[in-house]
């Protein structure tokens, strides 16, 4: 094994871990942000909603099943860095094509290991999201890598969308046996390639477009349904979707969005967005639906948060809504669902790569309102 050199984790607050070189050398920032997941590393990696973050493992031990080009969910990792306690020194899965590591270095991640994942992750808990750089193999004094830091721009106002979505339209089609029933454009502000892939297996052919794509592109595909996908940075930015999405909602075509898509509808309800504190990432988020009273266990990355009504229906120029769904953890609002048009949405990822699949049933709420958009979705889900 290579001798590692001393490295740095260096929070915009002036705070420093000390740990050992891992992966690429060098320095890299972002926002610090943890991920509670035990698994998954992989799929996280290659998340596009992570880009511009710098991504702290809670879990001691990463790394022990390599990686592999099927669990990817997109063609590049997006991280701005990595942070391990410990990282596994071999790989054991019959799945492994690669290290960590060697996939960390070969897409220029600069990582750190050897620092107490679970103290920073504490320390984020009590102080908030905030800048972070990581420097390994620097002359730089302590006090000047903080001013690095500082000198970095906030996950606030960001625009990243626009680095992480489709330059040409595709299309993902239903597998060998399945009949297509439906057409839908995907909006891809930053989709995991498990989501079309999740709604091509009920029968539905899926666009995946750009996020400039208008309302007069999306109605000459002469599709069924709109999504809107996950994505990075601030949903207060996105002012072009926010327009597109209102315009779906004129035209009543169904629309369902998770993630950043789920707060862009909040935005084109006439909501307002907030920064969390330290956000809601992992595989492991307790989540009510507040129409079936059941608890979902879920995955999530998002750091922002829309604030709608929770204990009564909400008016908008587009009809009544509800809350749909609320977090167990802080009570934040987790699903969105319109009354008298057919739309809704939720903060999470329901195609769960990596995680549980308790939320899979959304995509079929999704056919079902495309099968009648006049039902509404309280006789839906009854």
């Amino acid at each position: 094994m290579d001798k590692k050199s001393s490295a740095y984790l260096v929070l915009d607050d002036g705070r420093i871990f000390e740990g050992l070189s891992w992966a690429k050398e060098g320095e890299t920032f972002g926002e610090a942000v943890f991920s509670t997941g035990m698994t998954g590393y992989q799929e996280t990696l290659t998340d596009p909603s992570y880009h511009k973050q710098i991504v702290i493992m809670t879990a001691p031990h990463i790394g022990n099943t390599g990686v592999n080009k099927n669990d990817e969910e997109s063609e590049k990792i997006w991280v701005s860095g990595f942070v391990v306690r410990n990282p596994s020194p071999t790989s054991s899965n019959w799945r492994s094509e690669k290290s960590l590591e060697q996939e960390l270095i070969d897409s220029d991640v600069v990582g750190i290991q050897g620092v107490d994942t679970r103290a920073i992750t504490r320390h984020l808990r009590d102080r908030g999201a905030m800048r972070v750089g990581i420097f390994s193999n620097t002359e730089l004094t302590k006090e000047e890598m903080v001013v690095r830091v500082r000198k970095t721009a906030p996950m606030s106002g960001a625009f990243l969308a626009a680095d992480v979505t489709t330059k040409q339209p595709y299309i993902i089609n239903p597998p060998k046996g399945v009949v297509t029933k439906f057409k839908v454009a995907a909006i891809d502000l930053g989709i995991k390639a498990a989501t079309p892939k999740a709604m091509a297996k009920l029968g539905i052919q899926v666009h995946v477009l750009p996020l400039t794509t208008t309302l007069d592109q999306i109605k000459e595909l002469n599709v069924d349904g709109v999504f809107l996908s996950n994505g990075p940075g601030d949903p207060a930015a996105m002012v072009i979707v926010v327009e597109l999405v209102r315009s779906v909602l004129l035209e009543e075509i169904p629309f369902f969005g998770i993630c950043f898509g789920h707060q862009i509808l909040g935005r084109a309800l006439g909501f307002e967005t907030y920064k969390l504190p330290f956000g809601h990432r992992g595989i492991n988020q307790p989540v009510i639906d507040l129409t079936t009273g059941k608890v979902e266990i879920t995955a999530h990355n998002h750091g922002f948060a829309v604030a709608a009504p929770k204990e009564v229906e909400f008016h908008t120029v587009y009809g009544s809504g509800r809350v749909s769904h609320i977090s167990l953890n802080d009570s934040v609002v987790e699903g969105l669902e319109m009354i008298s048009i057919p739309a809704f949405s939720v903060q999470y990822h329901p195609e769960s790569a990596a995680g549980p699949h308790d939320a899979s049933y959304l995509f079929e709420r999704f056919v079902k309102l495309m099968e009648n958009p006049r039902i509404g979705l309280k006789d839906i889900n009854a």
